[in-house]
C-alpha cells in the first residue's frame, strides 16, 4: 500500500495522531489530577468514568449527525471538541468542573473514534486492512510517547501546573483539526452509507464481542491505572514513564500484530487475546509488587493491540452500505456496560479492589468462548459457527 501526503491513508494517520496527543495527556494526568487537585476517592473516579461514557453510549447518535454533515468534516469537528475539552480541564480543578470538562472531551473522542473507525472500514481494502489498523495504531503510540515526554518534561522539569499541560495537549489536538480541515481534499464514497439505525440479527456475535470489550476495556482504564496510584503510590512522572513504555511497544508492535492478524486469522488472534487477559486479570487480583504490577499494566495494554480482529472480522462479513450504522451501534453497545461499572465497580472497589479484577477475569472467560464461536474463514453468510442467522431483517 502506498501512502502519499494527500491520500485517506494519511489523513486517517494524521487524525489518530492528533487525537492521541490531547487523549494521552489527559489519561496522564487523570488520576494524579483527580487525587491532588479534585480529592477524589474511588467512587468519584468512579462517577466521573461512567459520565466519560456517556457519550460512547450515545454514539449511534452519529448517524443522524451524519444527515447534515459528511464523515469525513465530522471526523474534524469531533477531533476539535476533543482538544477543547482537554484545553479547558485544568482550569476547573473541582469535581463538578473536572465532570464538565471531561463530557465535552469525550464527545469529540466518542464521535471521533465511531467515525474514524467508520472510514478505516470503507476506504481500506480487507486485504490491507488488519496491518494498516495496527499502523494506526503505532501512530496514535508514536504521538502518545511525544505526549507523556511532554508532560514529563513540563512536570518535572519546569514545574508547570496541571492547567497548562492539559493546554497544551488540547491545543494541538484543535491545531491538527483546523490543518486536516484545509489542507485535506473530501475523498469520494466507494458505497453509499445507509443513513438509518440498523441492527442485523446476523451480525450478533459481533455485536456481543463489542459489549464484552467494552466492559473490560473499563477494568483496565478504570482502576488498573488507580490500582497505580492508590496502591503503590506512583507519581505523575512515574506514570508519564509507564504510559511512554507502552507506547514505545506498541511502535513496533501493533503493526506486526496487525499482520499477524491478517496472517492466522481472527479466530485465532481473539482467542489468544482473552487467555491471556484471564491471567492479566487474575495477576491484578492477587498482586503485592510494584514491579510485577508494571508488567502486568503493559501485558494488559499489549493485548488490546489484538482488539483489531473485531474490527477486520465485522469489515468480512458486513454489508459495505452498514459500515458508517454499524460504527455508532457497534460503539453504542460496547458503551452499555461501560455507563454503569465505573461506579458499580468504585462501590465494589472501596470494600475489595481485587474483587474487581476477578469479576474482569470472569469477563474475559465469557469473551474466549463468543471467541470460539468466530469461523476460520468468515464472511457475509459464514457469520458464526452455531447460531447462525440467515435472516437479513433489521430495525431501521
Amino acid at each position: 500500500m502506498k501512502i502519499t501526503k494527500s491520500s485517506p491513508e494519511f489523513l486517517l494517520l494524521l487524525i489518530a495522531a492528533g487525537s492521541s496527543m490531547g487523549f494521552a495527556i489527559w489519561l496522564n494526568l487523570l488520576n494524579n489530577f483527580a487525587i491532588d487537585r479534585a480529592a477524589f476517592t474511588g467512587k468519584e473516579i468512579g462517577i466521573l468514568q461512567s459520565l466519560r461514557e456517556i457519550p460512547g453510549f450515545l454514539a449511534f447518535t452519529i448517524i443522524y449527525v451524519l444527515l447534515i454533515i459528511r464523515e469525513q468534516r465530522m471526523a474534524y469537528l469531533s477531533l476539535f471538541i476533543l482538544g477543547l475539552g482537554t484545553l479547558l480541564t485544568g482550569f476547573f480543578p473541582t469535581a463538578i468542573g473536572f465532570y464538565v470538562t471531561t463530557v465535552i472531551m469525550s464527545i469529540g473522542f466518542h464521535y471521533l473514534e465511531t467515525v474514524q473507525n467508520s472510514l478505516s472500514l470503507q476506504w481500506l481494502d480487507k486485504k490491507d486492512a488488519p496491518a494498516f489498523l495496527g499502523k494506526m495504531i503505532a501512530a496514535k503510540s508514536a504521538a502518545a510517547i511525544f505526549a507523556f515526554s511532554l508532560v514529563w518534561l513540563l512536570f518535572e522539569w519546569l514545574k508547570l501546573d496541571y492547567q497548562w499541560i492539559y493546554f497544551v495537549g488540547g491545543s494541538i489536538s484543535m491545531l491538527t483539526a483546523l490543518y486536516s480541515w484545509i489542507n485535506f481534499p473530501s475523498f469520494p464514497q466507494k458505497v453509499y452509507q445507509n443513513k438509518s439505525l440498523i441492527l442485523r440479527k446476523r451480525y450478533w456475535l459481533f455485536y456481543a464481542l463489542q459489549f464484552m470489550g467494552g466492559a473490560r476495556r473499563q477494568i483496565f482504564v478504570v482502576f488498573a491505572g488507580f490500582l497505580m496510584v492508590e496502591k503503590f503510590g506512583f507519581s505523575v512522572g512515574e506514570i508519564s514513564i509507564l504510559f511512554l513504555i507502552n507506547a514505545s511497544f506498541n511502535i513496533f508492535l501493533a503493526p506486526k500484530i496487525g499482520k499477524l492478524i491478517g496472517f492466522v486469522g481472527e479466530r485465532k488472534a481473539l482467542i489468544f487475546e482473552y487467555i491471556g487477559l484471564i491471567g492479566v486479570f487474575i495477576g491484578y487480583a492477587l498482586v503485592q509488587d510494584s514491579n510485577f504490577a508494571i508488567v502486568l499494566y503493559i501485558l494488559d495494554h499489549l493485548f488490546f493491540a489484538m482488539a483489531i480482529a473485531q474490527k477486520t472480522y465485522f469489515q468480512k462479513i458486513a454489508d459495505p452500505a452498514d459500515i458508517a450504522s454499524t460504527a455508532g451501534v457497534s460503539f453504542t453497545i460496547n458503551h452499555i456496560a461501560a455507563v454503569v461499572i465505573p461506579v458499580l465497580f468504585g462501590a465494589i472497589w472501596i470494600h475489595s479492589p481485587s474483587l474487581v479484577f476477578y469479576i474482569g477475569a470472569i469477563m474475559a472467560v465469557i469473551s474466549l468462548l463468543l471467541a470460539f464461536n468466530i469461523p476460520r474463514h468468515p464472511q457475509a453468510g459464514n457469520e458464526t459457527l452455531f447460531g447462525r442467522v440467515r435472516s437479513e431483517e433489521s430495525l431501521a
